[in-house]
């Protein structure tokens, strides 16, 4: 074989081996993207805590992104996770610091900025957002493994992420149905979940017939 020749077969490898190489990047990047993607979606097309968080930071003050200081839910309808969702910012361009984002099965409903100041969340302020490991799927996954929730018949719950003294803990409520009459139900409890470890930190359960 010629030197040229040579030269263009090694030229040709080069360029295939590197075709190659971005076709295998390119697909990582795309699984990785599904993967995650996949991570913040619930069966049913409902999204988790962490991504409406994404979500609602596309569409506040550049200044308030990420500055998140309380999650909260409606109670649910429809399973044991809901489909309207609150996140409350720290926006310094606000009159009284708090932007929030109305959430209805996943998208962006409302954009308030409360005009008196009894509207505006009056919580612990803003929390470690960036240190909060624990999104809301997995902390239900969490509290569903407390023996007494076992016992009962769950119909629906109701979140509450707010910064603590220590962390940024979960607060889950659950209402489960009657053993005396199964079209009603009562409130069982509460329990409390560590944002950042996981751990239950706080129990409050009454399951009726226990």
């Amino acid at each position: 074989m010629s030197r040229k020749a040579e030269g263009f077969c090694n030229l040709a490898g080069d360029r295939y081996t590197a075709a190659m190489k971005s076709a295998l990047y390119s697909g990582l990047v795309l699984l990785a993207l599904t993967v995650g993607l996949a991570a913040q979606t619930l069966p049913g097309g409902k999204k988790t805590a962490f991504a409406l968080v994404k979500e609602g930071d596309k569409v506040i003050d550049p200044q308030a992104r990420d500055k998140v200081m309380q999650i909260r839910s409606d109670k649910s309808v429809d399973g044991l996770m809901p489909d309207v969702w609150y996140v409350a910012y720290f926006d310094p361009t606000a009159a009284f610091k708090t932007t929030e984002v109305t959430f209805v099965n996943g998208k962006v409903t409302e954009i308030k900025r409360p005009k008196h100041l009894l509207d505006a969340f009056s919580g612990s302020r803003q929390m470690e957002w960036k240190r909060v490991k624990i999104d809301s799927d997995r902390a239900l996954a969490i509290a569903l493994k407390e023996s007494l929730l076992k016992k009962a018949d769950l119909r629906a719950t109701q979140f509450w992420l707010e910064r603590s003294v220590t962390d940024a803990t979960w607060q889950i409520r659950f209402w489960g149905v009657r053993p005396d009459n199964a079209d009603k139900t009562y409130v069982i409890g509460d329990i409390y979940i560590a944002g950042k470890s996981g751990q239950v930190v706080k129990t409050n359960l009454h399951v009726k017939g226990d």
